[in-house]
């Protein structure tokens, strides 16, 4: 039996049906929505809410969710930092191949560290990653802490948790930043609302 590791005797092999292909049928263009920000900031309420206002505009997309890929395709990664590398990684190779299928992928993760959400953006062509940085105060994350998260991670209970004893990296050139106007968050449709109009005016949501 061989051993594990890079295999080398492995060939890509191409179909006659492409990319170009796909996106004609579906009429959009494929692409990955990366929604970066720390817990409690929004991200999977937006990415729930983009999701649905896609599908109400007939675009197809699909929600890639931090914790619930943790429930199967990561189910075996912890949280310490070559984890949390291995969990970006995969997470960003799947993403890829929903966006080389014509779908409008939506990952929302936290994905602290800058270099693991630059090595997914190197997976895919630029302007087919589409960084989204929930930009809020890590005090109004706090307030809300509907997992209990943080009040665990202040006692001491949770270790290595971003924010408060794991650094969290914003990005430097993200695509979208969603943040507060006048100390107001932005409601699930505003956020919702200025995603969508991204990809319309940058040609995603049709072929």
């Amino acid at each position: 039996m061989s051993a594990m590791g890079n295999a080398t005797n492995v060939f890509w092999h191409e179909c006659a049906v492409g990319k170009l292909e796909r996106q004609k049928l579906i009429n959009q263009q494929g692409c990955v929505v990366w929604i970066t920000g720390l817990s409690g900031s929004g991200k999977s309420t937006l990415a729930c809410s983009l999701n649905r206002e896609l599908h109400a505009r007939g675009k197809l997309s699909y929600v890639l969710d931090g914790d619930n890929v943790r429930h199967g395709l990561n189910k075996n990664l912890g949280f310490s930092p070559e984890d949390r590398t291995e969990n970006i990684r995969r997470v960003g190779e799947v993403a890829k191949l929903f966006a080389e299928a014509g779908l409008i992928c939506i990952a929302s993760l936290i994905s602290p560290y800058r270099k693991d959400r630059d090595a997914c953006r190197a997976m895919l062509t630029d302007a087919n990653f589409i960084e989204v940085f929930m930009n809020m105060p890590l005090k109004v994350c706090e307030e809300r802490d509907s997992k209990g998260l943080y009040k665990l991670a202040r006692a001491g209970k949770i270790k290595g948790f971003t924010g408060i004893d794991d650094p969290y990296e914003p990005p430097l050139n993200c695509e979208i930043k969603i943040e507060q106007k006048n100390g107001v968050c932005p409601t699930p449709c505003d956020m919702a609302v200025q995603v969508v109009s991204y990809l319309d005016v940058n040609g995603f949501l049709h072929a």
